[in-house]
């Protein structure tokens, strides 16, 4: 994609998040909207506008056969993001797809190999991950500012929306354990997960859930999700040797501070033998900072990647295989929750 066009898009699904993506897309120079396709002509229709120049249809054929159509967003349920994202790849289109990438892993799989074999570009809007906040924590991380990784504690908590298809792991976990993916140094990955959750609404599948992952560095992450919640909370906290950091969401004032806070133990190289038995504990008080963050909505940044992949050819920040990644972890999760809680190992 060499041209300096505006990139030709279509948006397919104008349900729940399908209106942000047409917002973003029509905010963006470096796309087109062109079309949004929907079941549903009337609400299509609504979520374009009365005197809009995108067109509106309910045949994915259709779309997918406009030579000026050079990729597609799909935000349609996920039990039929596989049909979808499968049609749009074997007509040649860029795809981005909306978390999870697929609902098993072996569909996921299939949509990269297709993706790679025709040389197109496969992405899954993994928001959270194009958010400055989250930029940022990478950066922490990968420079080592928080030492070694120990441990990671996320909270994602509010009142609904209950769905009726998947189970809130499946719903609010894939937010946090895609930033762990793209957050992580290299080679520290999940290598197993314990699960339990619990259904006391009789929504037949669990409201609330709680995820033990052991990573291969020998850290421990843990995740909260609930939708019976009657506050919300989005918290996220990474643990190091050096230094800890707190990204709550819900601060926008001091949405993440840094603390040198901590417990030291005196080295093994400086004790005796005798001494190593009783090894000395004290406690770390620093300061705390709150780095100045630049706000930029999250999605818009992510539009911008998708089409940087695109002209460039280049994998973007949250390609298929990050999308794969966390469909193992979805899973081993489930497979733990079956049998309450027994721990599973995550295919690497």
């Amino acid at each position: 994609m060499t041209s300096n066009r505006p990139l030709g898009v279509a948006v397919i699904g104008a349900g729940y998040w399908g209106p942000n993506l047409v917002r973003n897309f029509q905010g963006s120079a470096s796309f087109q909207l062109r079309w949004l396709c929907d079941l549903d002509r009337s609400r299509a229709e609504r979520v374009v506008g009365r005197y809009s120049t995108v067109r509106v249809s309910v045949d994915l054929d259709e779309v997918l056969a406009d030579p000026e159509v050079d990729a597609v967003a799909i935000a349609t349920p996920a039990g039929t993001h596989m049909q979808v994202a499968l049609a749009a790849l074997r007509a040649g289109k860029h795809v981005l797809v909306e978390k999870p990438l697929a609902v098993t892993v072996a569909e996921a799989e299939e949509l990269v190999r297709e993706a790679e074999s025709r040389g197109l570009t496969l992405m899954c809007d993994h928001t959270f991950c194009y958010t400055p906040v989250v930029a940022q924590i990478r950066d922490l991380i990968h420079s080592g500012d928080l030492g070694d990784i120990m441990w990671v504690d996320s909270i994602r908590i509010n009142l609904g929306l209950v769905q009726r298809d998947i189970d809130v792991i499946w719903d609010l976990a894939p937010h946090d354990l895609a930033v762990l993916d793209f957050i992580m140094p290299e080679g520290v990955v999940p290598v197993s997960v314990s699960a339990v959750g619990r259904d006391p609404i009789d929504a037949g599948h669990s409201c609330l859930a709680y995820l033990t992952l052991n990573l291969s560095n020998g850290a421990i992450a843990h995740i909260n999700v609930n939708w019976l919640s009657p506050v919300k909370v989005r918290s996220f906290t990474v643990g190091g040797s050096k230094r800890t950091l707190v990204w709550d969401d819900m601060n926008p004032m001091y949405r993440l501070n840094i603390f040198d806070r901590g417990v030291d133990i005196t080295s093994d190289e400086d004790l005796g033998v005798e001494e190593k038995r009783n090894r000395l504990i004290s406690y770390r008080s620093g300061d705390m900072i709150a780095p100045a963050l630049q706000e930029r909505e999250a999605l818009q940044a992510m539009v911008e990647e998708y089409a940087h992949a695109i002209r460039t050819g280049t994998p973007p920040k949250t390609d298929g295989r990050s999308g794969v990644r966390v469909l193992r972890i979805l899973e081993a999760a489930s497979a733990s929750l079956a049998e309450n809680g027994a721990l599973k190992m995550v295919e690497l």
